[in-house]
């Protein structure tokens, strides 16, 4: 009768003890997925808080893929600007960089004067092939 009684108990404990880890599991990814989602309404996905301009030697944020998006310059940075603005007339160019989240090697963030912010994605021959609303996937 002892027995039963201790492997009741030790069953017990057991269950309390999966149930206490799966709740800390959930609480802890429930307050990622609402920090991750806040922070990017708030900036706008992948964006620089208003008003502050992009670290060049940081480049732009990590994709979920881990790469990091490094602002482009140069010749490459005049044609994926080209690229964009010839889509999009008339907005402004805020920055020029890499892409880690798409597949397109090149991406443009634009704002329009309405304020809308842009995402145009530019291929290696630098043809612009899709324009996302920032906020909007």
């Amino acid at each position: 009768m002892p027995n039963t009684i201790a492997k009741g108990l030790t069953a017990i404990a057991a269950i309390g003890a999966l149930a206490l880890g799966g709740s800390a599991l959930a609480g802890a990814a429930s307050q990622s997925a609402t920090t991750r989602g806040s922070t990017s309404a708030a900036q706008g996905y992948g964006q620089p808080p208003s008003g502050s301009a992009p670290d060049p030697s940081k480049g732009g944020h990590v994709g979920r893929n881990g790469q990091r998006e490094t602002l482009l310059t140069g010749d490459t940075a005049a044609k994926v600007k080209a690229a964009a603005l010839a889509k999009v007339p008339g907005a402004t160019v805020e920055r020029v960089e890499t892409d880690a989240d798409h597949g397109s090697p090149y991406e443009a963030h634009l704002r329009r004067s309405d304020g809308t912010e842009l995402e145009v994605l530019v291929d290696k021959s630098f043809t612009v092939t899709a324009v996302n609303t920032m906020g909007q996937r």
